[in-house]
């Protein structure tokens, strides 16, 4: 039952991201709804998104809550949360929103992300509002260099993700880079994905099985 395998222990799922970025720029790393975009593009529209959560003063161990429909919004809002170096925290828009409204309280964001049409669905909030929409991307920061974020490491957060609550209140599971990468990493070996393959995304990102159908296909090529 030896299943011991060497796997990168000081590496954060977004740097392996990046890795893949500078090997094969112009890969289509993400299809939806007729959207194509390249690891290359990808990668820059996260780092926007990432210098502007910098900017509002997000850093390591921050949440911040992502409330978006599947499509290439969802992906460079996760990947923009993660180069900021802060944890992200899945809102299903499908959920009841009592529900919603009890994730961020219980998650304390220190902003929220989002799209123009699922605003009606979201409580009343303080916190900064950040909307993914095609047209306010464009809004960002100019900046499109990959963060380095000095006090990031592998026991920071990358997620926090939510139980069922089938008995109570759903509870916040809290999940460190270096487990994300050390499953991602052998999920990609295990299921020998290569730069030809197409994984498809079809679980709600409050469900783990999404970090499966995400995470591994993009540090795979």
């Amino acid at each position: 039952n030896q299943t011991r395998q060497d796997y990168p222990t000081d590496l954060c799922i977004q740097h392996l991201f990046e890795a893949q970025v500078r090997t094969q720029p112009d890969a289509i790393a993400v299809a939806s709804k007729g959207q194509r975009l390249s690891y290359d593009e990808l990668n820059r529209q996260a780092n926007r998104l990432a210098h502007h959560l910098i900017g509002l003063g997000i850093g390591p161990d921050d949440r911040v809550a992502i409330c978006v429909e599947r499509g290439v919004e969802m992906m460079v809002g996760l990947l923009g949360v993660l180069k900021a170096g802060a944890a992200y925290v899945p809102l299903d828009p499908a959920y009841p929103a009592e529900r919603l409204a009890y994730m961020i309280e219980d998650s304390t964001p220190s902003a929220l992300l989002t799209q123009r049409h699922l605003q009606e669905y979201l409580p009343t909030l303080t916190l900064p509002l950040v909307l993914l929409d095609d047209d306010q991307r464009k809004t960002f920061t100019e900046r499109d260099d990959n963060p380095v974020v000095e006090a990031l490491g592998v026991r920071n957060l990358a997620y926090v993700i939510y139980t069922s609550g089938s008995t109570g209140n759903p509870k916040g599971v809290m999940i460190e880079h270096r487990g994300l990468v050390n499953y991602s990493v052998d999920a990609a070996r295990l299921f020998a994905l290569s730069p030809t393959d197409t994984v498809l995304q079809q679980n709600t990102l409050n469900f783990d099985l999404s970090v499966e159908e995400i995470f591994p296909a993009l540090l795979a090529g």
